[in-house]
């Protein structure tokens, strides 16, 4: 192991007990990280929107393709800047304006292709009698799924069979989310294991080659 490996180790192993620190009370040290990193992501994107958007997907095709029209959006993304001049802001609107709506359309679709309709594919898919598990499956999923949306249902008081559909929308909504819950923790507890896992495999074996 060479000296530029230990040292990145020992760098590494450093921002990531700061950040644990966090777990015993907010401290000068763990500002620190934070600012670190809070620094490195905004300088890292700023680079990367550069390189991937201004550069690749403006100034290349202006100068080199004679894609002009290119030159409208460009003008569009500096009225963002009218920010910062009080007296010029209004004008930034316009910008938003085109980012808002292109966002919510964009948005919109991708929704109803990723969850709208595959949700309601799943839910009209009809089982073979056969198997009688894939048929329950599909019963709940079903009810699951009418009584939520009766729980969004505000047209009418949620009383007698309205009000009973409801509680079974809002149980099966707390049942989603205490599952998404679940898989998110799940998901940050493997980030957990593989920093500890690098402190005790890395940074600690890293102590071998020092001393």
């Amino acid at each position: 192991m060479s000296t530029v490996e230990i040292l990145q180790i020992w760098v590494m192993a450093f921002f990531t007990l700061a950040i644990f620190s966090f777990l015993y009370k907010d401290n000068p040290v763990y500002k620190f990280a934070e600012h670190i990193f809070a620094g490195l992501s905004a300088g890292y994107y700023v680079g990367l929107i550069w390189k991937s958007v201004i550069i690749q997907q403006l100034w290349v095709p202006v100068t080199r393709n004679g894609e002009w029209w290119l030159i409208i959006p460009g003008l569009l993304g500096c009225l963002m800047f009218a920010r910062f001049w009080p007296r010029w802001s209004w004008l930034s609107r316009i910008a938003l304006a085109f980012v808002m709506g292109n966002t919510a359309g964009v948005f919109i679709v991708s929704q109803l292709h990723g969850n709208v309709l595959p949700q309601m594919r799943s839910t009209m898919q009809l089982q073979p009698l056969g198997a009688p598990v894939d048929v329950i499956l599909t019963a709940i999923v079903v009810v699951g799924v009418v009584s939520t949306l009766i729980y969004f249902y505000f047209s009418h008081e949620h009383k007698g069979v309205l009000g009973v559909t409801a509680k079974v929308g809002i149980w099966s909504i707390m049942i989603a989310f205490g599952a998404h819950f679940g898989y998110t923790v799940m998901a940050r507890l493997s980030l957990l294991i593989g920093r500890v896992q690098f402190l005790v495999d890395d940074w600690i074996g890293s102590f071998r080659h020092i001393f």
